[in-house]
């Protein structure tokens, strides 16, 4: 078996540094997108309100139209 190789200061700090800046590109991209999620979320909301509220609107027209004298 092989001994492992001395690895470079200089390609550990690399390593280190691209870690360090994913890390804080993560939580700022994060702290971009979590505030255009959650006004999504609450349009989606809203809009499925409207579409239960249409198809409860719905129901009651189709069974007022089958409740008639000549069934």
């Amino acid at each position: 078996m092989v001994p492992p190789v001395q690895v470079s200061s200089l390609i550990k700090t690399a390593r280190w540094s691209a870690l360090l800046f994913g890390v804080i590109y993560g939580k700022q991209r994060y702290d971009y997108l979590k505030p255009i999620a959650a006004e999504e979320r609450r349009i989606e909301e809203e809009e499925k309100k409207l579409r239960e509220e249409r198809e409860r609107i719905y129901k009651q027209l189709a069974e007022a139209d089958s409740d008639t004298i000549l069934k």
